[in-house]
């Protein structure tokens, strides 16, 4: 199992954002590409970067950002944040990125989402699927933000890009990120039964080293964690034996 760090881009910086309010953020570090060194070190082979900027604006303001990221740290790279066309994707992959991870567009435009997949490969694109449970505890897709709830359970639409050649998918329970309360285990645990074969990511709400052994048991391939290691919740330590005990 994969254990994959989080970095934030905010105005040049590594935040972290309270639920996924741009006003609500905690800066760690003006030096994002020390913080993914420091990240290396931990034996860790995989990098998440969210360009919030990119995210908020639509713009692709970090591109030199990353490029230092990649070349300082060695990591292996998947980065989402305003991704909106295939130019983008080209030119974050120029920049040292290895896979780009789409979010709200997969929803709003699943054919041009689809038509990236097939042209770029299924292993370089990343569906990031946040969600919501509704009142009969199925996970609704949410968008732009969380701000809005489509009308597509998360089944579906992974339904509907396995058949384009989807591999990877990080799914988030929005009410978990950044509150340290714990993954949704049971909604992972569902997932994997559907979708034995699925690069699942989990992500939201891991707060320490147990919740990914948990992770682990119930069959999930990797786990996405910012503010734990940020704040020294998961030590290096931990993070090594884990990796060690494969």
């Amino acid at each position: 199992m994969k254990i994959i760090p989080a970095i934030d881009l905010q105005d040049g910086k590594c935040v972290r954002l309270w639920q996924g309010d741009f006003e609500k953020s905690t800066e760690y570090s003006s030096d994002p590409a020390e913080v993914a060194v420091q990240f290396a070190q931990l034996s860790t082979t995989d990098l998440h970067i969210v360009d919030l900027d990119g995210a908020r604006y639509g713009e692709q303001r970090n591109h030199s950002i990353v490029s230092a990221i990649a070349e300082k740290s060695a990591l292996t790279i998947q980065l989402g944040g305003g991704i909106r066309n295939a130019d983008t994707i080209a030119a974050w992959f120029e920049a040292g990125v290895t896979r780009c991870v789409i979010g709200s567009l997969a929803i709003v435009e699943p054919d041009t989402v689809k038509s990236w997949i097939n042209r770029f490969g299924g292993d370089r694109i990343v569906l990031a699927l946040d969600v919501k449970l509704d009142a009969t505890n199925e996970p609704v897709v949410t968008t732009h933000g969380w701000t809005r709830t489509s009308s597509i359970t998360l089944f579906e639409c992974i339904d509907d890009f396995k058949s384009a050649g989807l591999v990877h998918v990080l799914c988030t329970d929005v009410s978990r990120d950044g509150a340290m309360t714990g993954p949704n285990f049971d909604l992972y645990e569902k997932i994997m039964e559907a979708y034995p074969d699925l690069e699942l990511q989990a992500s939201g709400g891991v707060r320490s080293i147990d919740d990914i052994r948990q992770l682990k048991r119930i069959g999930v391939p990797a786990a996405i964690t910012g503010r734990a290691l940020l704040d020294g919740k998961i030590t290096a330590e931990e993070i090594s034996a884990f990796l060690q005990n494969g």
